[in-house]
């Protein structure tokens, strides 16, 4: 998928990745070279500029996967601003957290949150969650949603 000379658009096979931690970059990086070799990864540390760059991107990507406890602006004010521009509703965002508080959920979804999934510690799960959640947004970003709403009626 390409678009003219400064359109920008999504790219379903682009992941940004929003984490603090060196431990679990390199574990989102590890599991999802596993399970999805052709994604292409941009990491970045802290969420300040995040949303800036963002809009700069000519190539704008899928998913975000956002931790929420950044150093800077934290992961639910990242969420707000990316949230608070039109320009960037095609972009699913994910929280991707170790942080289980229902009011922090309730936070997150209120945010602008597509979903909410927590870090699983053990390895094995950790891959299969992210799995799920790449394999889902990137069905529902080309138009393929194996969701109930997409299931023929009985």
């Amino acid at each position: 998928m390409s678009g003219a000379a400064g359109e920008r658009w999504i790219d379903p096979d682009l992941v940004w990745v929003v984490e603090d931690s060196p431990e679990d970059s390199e574990a989102i990086a590890r599991a999802l070279g596993l399970t999805h070799p052709g994604l292409t990864l941009e990491f970045t540390d802290r969420g300040t500029g995040f949303v800036e760059r963002l809009l700069a991107a000519a190539r704008r990507p899928g998913l975000v996967l956002l931790d929420l406890k950044l150093p800077g602006p934290g992961g639910a004010e990242v969420l707000r601003s990316i949230r608070s521009r039109p320009e960037l509703d095609g972009v699913a965002v994910v929280a991707f957290t170790s942080s289980t508080g229902p009011d922090e959920v309730d936070t997150t979804y209120a945010a602008g949150a597509d979903s909410y999934i927590y870090k699983p510690v053990n390895f094995e799960l950790f891959r299969t969650v992210l799995k799920g959640a790449v394999d889902y947004w990137q069905k529902k970003a080309k138009g393929k949603d194996e969701g109930p709403a997409a299931q023929p009626p009985s």
